[in-house]
């Protein structure tokens, strides 16, 4: 274990945990947009931000990807880190002038505009669709393209090659709605990446729960029952809580 100092408080860490995870710990607010616990950390967003001391000397780190080796003191809300944070935040609000939860945390920090100006993106090139996509469905769908100001989220030439198959994950994670997944008679559209996939019905219910090749991927990826693959999750939640119940009673 490594004893380090947290905004004055003396803590204990386990050698590579971040700064982040032991924050949270501790019940300390840092605002991050670009980590989620079930990917890898990124430090896009550079919100998590926070001043670490070593030695008598002073830097800013991103909080979610900084592993603790050494003894330091961590400082989250120092006027050095809410500066930084202030100046993050007006670029965000300036890209996505419209966004509710950046609008929100700008809010938090005293800014009601920018003094960069206002635009209508929506999406903060976090990259969590790509690292969700890649990382725990592998799918390998949608990836960064371009660069500088050019810089966005895309299937490869933006072309819809197949490799997506409709699960949604990448809405699930986008921290602004910049992806939106709506189910039309029988068909997923993800309007972004301009992809559309056949839906199936539920065995039991008759509903659409999945696209066709999320279920063929996951047949082929991690061969479920049979059942999993036929019905939807509520009816495969009854299913197998009538059959704990059945179990019980004999």
């Amino acid at each position: 274990m490594i004893t380090l100092t947290i905004n004055g408080m003396k803590v204990e860490a386990e050698e590579g945990e971040t700064i982040l995870k032991v924050a949270q710990r501790l019940g300390i607010k840092i605002p991050t947009l670009c980590y989620h616990p079930a990917l890898e950390p990124y430090g896009a967003c550079r919100l998590c931000t926070v001043e670490v001391v070593k030695n008598g000397r002073s830097r800013l780190v991103t909080s979610c990807n900084f592993p603790i080796r050494d003894e330091i003191e961590v400082y989250t809300d120092s006027e050095k880190v809410i500066k930084t944070r202030k100046l993050i935040l007006e670029l965000l609000l300036a890209r996505c002038s419209n966004v509710e939860v950046i609008r929100k945390l700008a809010k938090e920090y005293g800014i009601e505009r920018s003094r960069f100006g206002e635009g209508d993106e929506t999406c903060i090139l976090c990259g969590l669709c790509v690292r969700v996509c890649n990382e725990i469905i592998g799918a390998n769908a949608i990836s960064f393209t371009n660069r500088g100001t050019e810089r966005e989220v895309n299937p490869p030439f933006k072309i819809d090659f197949g490799a997506c198959i409709g699960c949604g994950a990448c809405a699930f994670v986008c921290p602004t709605g910049a992806i939106k997944v709506e189910d039309v008679m029988g068909t997923r559209r993800i309007e972004r990446f301009n992809v559309e996939r056949p839906m199936v019905k539920c065995k039991v219910c008759g509903r659409y729960f999945a696209t066709a090749a999320q279920v063929e991927y996951l047949k082929a990826k991690v061969n479920p029952p049979q059942e999993v693959l036929e019905i939807c999750p509520e009816c495969r939640r009854n299913f197998y809580a009538t059959e704990i119940i059945a179990l019980r009673h004999i």
